[in-house]
């Protein structure tokens, strides 16, 4: 028998109501007892009293019932509804514990939908996902995914790949019924139908991943080569210090942005120099540390006193990070915003805003992000993962099917394929995996 788990539901704090959340087989039991009414009505609002276990009024509000297996974790579930003092919730919920029940863990009462089979694990992180919405239209995606919208992708992929396992493994199976898959053009028609389905699928969720998680963009550069400017201009306020002294910037900086929409972390760091200086070396070496985090760098530099952005040769910046050259200050040698895609390079001049719509056109094209309107659902970088392994099993099997003719090899990479795919859904989800996203969770969620 699952145990009893209570808590806060609504955020700490005073305000004008709080709310408890009682879950699990004695939550009938215990709101009868710190109320002391003997039968609740199922989905109605009642007007209670509610009081300690020394039968010490606490407070006065309404109580709501859904009884298993209609509520959200699909076991009993009480709510109490009370004025939003912290002592008198405190109280009640030290009342909740003497009677059976026990705090709730961060994410529990989700992990309990899940695991009932009120939601998948999709749908659960979608809840998340839309309380900690920064944006109307993450927030707008984060309800479809809440209501299933992604989920339904990936089960009609999975669904695909069982009757073609079904067909190719029963082929291997009873070879006797002579049925020559691998040159019967079925599996290679269905198999190319969840190919083009699955790309179909990467491409909205990476939509839907820049708009929850954004992009991480570092601003790196030499002293003095103006990126906290660029900072301060990138985000349309005076955020950095920016004077004519070279290694103002000792520290790390951050502030979110947006852009038409996207999420962006926005990064400036020390400059990168060799230095002497303790207190500088300390800040050279967060740098690089955030540039190895970095979706995207943008690397700035003087267009008078370093022409040939010869300081970039010395700079040791991740390989596998893709960087834009920024020749800034250009307002010093009277030239105007240019974009040179060739050379991933674009002249601006960070002191009068000259090219920064030009970097913010270009950032979009960077992460192929295609406005508020291009995607359906939200998704996370841990799903993004999970299809690309997906993408990558699916193009072993049709490797193996027309070039290698191995059977086998086609069922065991479907067999692969799916698995991946459940892995976002949660059919198929290691409980270490489990365990670290409901612990992401806010309390009494």
């Amino acid at each position: 028998m699952p145990e009893t788990i209570a808590a806060q539901a609504t955020p700490p704090g005073q305000g004008g109501i709080g709310i408890i959340r009682i879950s699990g087989p004695l939550a009938m039991q215990i709101a009868e007892k710190i109320t002391a009414i003997n039968k609740l009505s199922p989905r109605k609002a009642t007007f209670a009293k509610f009081y300690d276990e020394s039968d010490q009024l606490l407070d006065e509000g309404l109580l709501l019932y859904f009884p298993a297996p209609n509520s959200f974790t699909g076991d009993d579930v009480i709510e109490l509804q009370l004025h939003g003092s912290p002592v008198i919730i405190d109280l009640l919920l030290q009342t909740c514990v003497h009677h059976g029940a026990r705090l709730a863990r961060p994410g529990e009462f989700s992990e309990r939908a899940f695991h009932n089979g009120k939601i998948d694990l999709a749908q659960a992180e979608a809840i998340a996902d839309l309380i900690e919405s920064g944006t109307e239209t993450a927030a707008r995606m984060a309800t479809r995914s809440l209501q299933g919208v992604f989920s339904e992708y990936i089960h009609e992929l999975v669904e695909q790949l069982i009757q073609l396992r079904m067909y190719v493994e029963a082929a291997i199976d009873f070879p006797e019924e002579e049925i020559d898959f691998l040159s019967d053009g079925k599996v290679q028609h269905d198999l190319q139908l969840i190919i083009n389905k699955l790309d179909e699928v990467i491409d909205k969720a990476k939509q839907g991943s820049l708009i929850k998680e954004g992009m991480t963009l570092v601003i790196a550069g030499q002293p003095n080569a103006g990126k906290s400017s660029l900072m301060n201009a990138l985000a349309g306020n005076e955020l950095a210090i920016v004077t004519n002294i070279p290694g103002t910037t000792r520290d790390v900086l951050r502030e979110k942005i947006q852009i038409d929409g996207m999420p962006v972390h926005l990064i400036d760091t020390a400059g990168i120099r060799e230095s002497d200086n303790e207190v500088e070396k300390e800040g050279i070496k967060r740098a690089q540390q955030q540039l190895q985090q970095a979706d995207h760098i943008l690397w700035v530099y003087d267009a008078v006193n370093d022409p040939d952005h010869l300081s970039f040769a010395h700079a040791n910046l991740p390989e596998n990070i893709e960087v834009t050259f920024l020749r800034n200050k250009i307002d010093k040698l009277n030239e105007t915003s240019l974009r040179n895609e060739a050379q991933k390079q674009i002249s601006i001049s960070a002191k009068t805003g000259d090219g920064i719509q030009l970097l913010r056109d270009h950032l979009k094209k960077v992460m192929d992000y295609r406005g508020q309107e291009s995607g359906e659902f939200l998704a996370r970088r841990r799903h993004i993962e999970a299809l690309k392994r997906a993408k990558i099993q699916i193009n072993n099997a049709d490797k193996a099917l027309n070039e290698m003719q191995a059977g086998e090899i086609v069922a065991e990479e479907l067999r692969l394929t799916q698995n991946a795919l459940n892995e976002i859904t949660g059919e198929f989800t290691s409980d270490d995996l489990l365990g670290k996203i409901f612990s992401s969770f806010c309390i009494g969620k």
